[in-house]
């Protein structure tokens, strides 16, 4: 049979336009269908836009440190519009790049919503269908909203980059790192934030003396987090949305942000009408290479919900290129994935917490909390923690957890090592930058914890 192309992609992302873009320059025939913006939701509602909200909500900080450091600078106010307007002008310069990529690649595009007519037909929201030999899906996933009463008029972290003005207030309900980050950053942004969280401690999953610290932090920075809380019902009212929470009480907020969960998009593609199996949550269940139970259809990134970073996405969608275009079968690496938190302060993590460490073999822990220099002499009392978690039988570096202004860039780096295999005498063996926060890591010497 003649395919219209070699390969067919749905989705837009940083996963599906590597992949499509690789499969090109192989000399496939590719073509890609995107419903919404090209670049997906890292770079147009998720990690670029927030990574650039990030900073300029730290600079309330920077100035105040400046002044502490003898530096005549003044704030004066933050201008919404403004840093919007640039924002936004670099999210239409970035999804030009992503076109412009696929473009330059020979790649033909469709600005359209894609469903699977059948293992190798793809059909467009016009009716049009077009067919391939392999089909890729790397639709991603969305933000979803809890079943309660008045949860329709709550935003998403989607909407958090279209406010026409900042709230004067917020509740931020969810404890993972995108309700976690937000906070930080609304908060930095000079909005009266409440968190809400029905667990005992935010960050689930995340090392439990990092997760703890980090809370500490935000309640510190003024976020006034409620742990073990949760929302019933939310309704409008004169100046915005009345909320009952679990604990009695009752308060207005200006807006309500819910961080409780995503999706992937899988809704109506006409997958399992095919033969392509789902979990629980609509994610694509794939093989160790990105493999449906539908031969000819792959999947990557989010919508496979297995580990959901953009880096992985783009790793899936190699790897996929690699198996199916190159005849070279390529697994992906899922282990040791270096991962950062843009929380305030950043969490910076590889490997496993003490908690999973402790469930798997007997390990010595090294951890130093301190106040590190260039706050301290600034009069601010922040904390920074850096921590490894070691084998006791091979002495290897089974987890790095730092939590730190920066932290992000250094474990980029300490994921180098820890994913060679490098023990703890490794780390002893090299010499200390100093004086940097990060030389703590090669500087613990006696366990604060065995077992």
């Amino acid at each position: 049979m003649a395919f219209d192309y070699d390969l067919f992609v749905i989705g837009g992302g940083s996963g599906g336009v590597r992949a499509a873009r690789v499969a090109a320059q192989g000399g496939a025939r590719v073509a890609l269908a995107e419903e919404d913006r090209y670049g997906g939701t890292c770079v147009i509602r998720g990690c670029v836009p927030k990574k650039l909200m990030v900073f300029a909500s730290e600079y309330p900080d920077h100035i105040s440190d400046a002044q502490a450091y003898g530096w005549t600078v003044h704030a004066g106010g933050f201008n919404w519009d403004a840093f919007k307007g640039k924002l936004h002008a670099e999210l239409d310069r970035l999804e030009g790049v992503y076109r412009n990529i696929l473009n330059s690649n020979g790649v033909e595009t469709f600005d359209s919503r894609a469903k699977l007519a059948d293992a190798h037909t793809v059909e467009l929201a016009d009716g049009t269908r077009k067919t391939a030999k392999h089909i890729l899906i790397a639709s991603g996933g969305r933000p979803v909203k809890p079943d309660l009463p008045g949860a329709e008029h709550g935003l998403t972290s989607n909407d958090m980059f279209h406010f026409d003005a900042l709230p004067k207030s917020i509740l931020i309900i969810g404890g993972g790192y995108i309700a976690c980050e937000f906070a930080g950053i609304l908060n930095g942004l000079g909005v009266d934030v409440t968190q809400y969280y029905r667990g005992a401690q935010i960050l689930r999953g995340f090392d439990e003396e990092a997760r703890g610290l980090v809370s500490d932090e935000m309640i510190a920075a003024g976020i006034d987090l409620h742990l073990g809380t949760n929302i019933m019902s939310m309704e409008p009212v004169e100046g915005g949305y009345k909320v009952k929470a679990t604990n009695g009480s009752e308060k207005v907020f200006s807006e309500v942000m819910f961080a409780t969960g995503r999706n992937p998009n899988t809704d109506d593609m006409g997958l399992e009408e095919i033969g392509v199996n789902l979990g629980r949550k609509g994610e694509i269940v794939v093989d160790e290479y990105s493999q449906t139970s539908v031969p000819s259809v792959y999947a990557v990134g989010d919508v496979t919900d297995r580990v959901n970073l953009t880096p992985v996405a783009i790793r899936e969608g190699m790897a996929f290129v690699e198996t199916v275009f190159n005849g070279n079968p390529t697994k992906v690496d899922h282990d040791l994935i270096p991962t950062a938190i843009f929380t305030q302060p950043e969490i910076g993590t590889v490997g496993l917490s003490e908690e999973a460490a402790r469930e798997q073999e007997p390990i010595e822990v090294y951890a130093t909390s301190f106040k590190p220099m260039q706050q301290s002499f600034a009069g601010r009392a922040a904390r920074v923690m850096m921590k490894l978690i070691v084998s006791q039988a091979t002495r290897k570096v089974l987890g790095c957890h730092i939590v730190a202004p920066g932290a992000g860039e250094m474990i980029q780096l300490a994921g180098v090592a820890v994913k060679m295999g490098a023990t703890k005498e490794d780390f002893d063996r090299t010499v200390a930058v100093h004086p940097t926060m990060s030389e703590e890591i090669v500087t613990m010497k006696t366990p604060v914890r065995t077992g």
